[in-house]
């Protein structure tokens, strides 16, 4: 049986972005590295000022989150989670963190286009994988899933940057959505609208020209 943190890493995929001349690029998340998070660093202080080791905490709830995105992705792809590779308590919280998911689903008709479909942009030099294209309530939407605590600006121009890799490649997006499935009672159940992201898309490309300058590199 699995254990936590090789569940975590079975369910993350590393996946390499080329461009046609077989030359590699950065992920989405991978130059976003390269801006500061403070709201990570004042949660992981209130952790420690609470008297909760931060690195088992993250541990935990990373890997349940982990596996609920899975889920979530298997669901719309028609396929079979392989819930028997994973530890049972990690699958048995993760399936409880999914019931607020389903409950906005029923609410919605989701019509699939493409499920964690990965994309590379020839002109920006990047690529990236996004969760969700679809149509829901017939309007082009692309979706993206968040398991945490809170949706956050890196989130928004995470999304921005998918949504030019989609149009890019010929996909219209009319709206934009995050998602947040909390992994426990205490994070709840969220969702933001995006129309316009041109502000996020600036914050984005100017996030890969640091990232194409040298702040950061890609991993070997």
């Amino acid at each position: 049986m699995a254990t936590d943190k090789t569940a975590a890493k079975r369910a993350r995929a590393h996946i390499r972005y080329e461009l046609a001349d077989g030359t590699r690029v950065p992920g989405v998340t991978t130059v976003l590295n390269v801006l500061n998070k403070p709201a990570l660093v004042n949660w992981a202080n209130k952790l420690g000022l609470d008297g909760i080791e931060v690195n088992k905490y993250v541990d935990v709830l990373a890997t349940i989150g982990t596996v609920a995105h899975a889920m979530i992705l298997a669901h719309h792809k028609g396929e079979q989670f392989p819930g028997d590779e994973y530890d049972p308590e990690i699958v048995d919280k993760a399936e409880n963190c999914l019931i607020s998911f389903f409950e906005w689903e029923k609410k919605h008709d989701v019509e699939v286009v493409l499920a964690e479909a990965s994309l590379v942009s020839e002109q920006h030099r990047y690529g990236g994988t996004m969760d969700l294209y679809c149509r829901l309530d017939g309007v082009l939407s692309l979706i993206d899933y968040k398991t945490g605590k809170g949706i956050f600006p890196e989130h928004m121009y995470q999304v921005a940057a998918y949504r030019n890799l989609l149009e890019e490649h010929g996909h219209k997006v009319e709206q934009v959505k995050i998602l947040r499935v909390g992994r426990d009672e205490n994070e709840g159940f969220d969702e933001k609208s995006l129309a316009d992201t041109s502000r996020e898309w600036a914050i984005f490309s100017h996030a890969l020209k640091l990232y194409q300058l040298g702040v950061g590199k890609i991993a070997a």
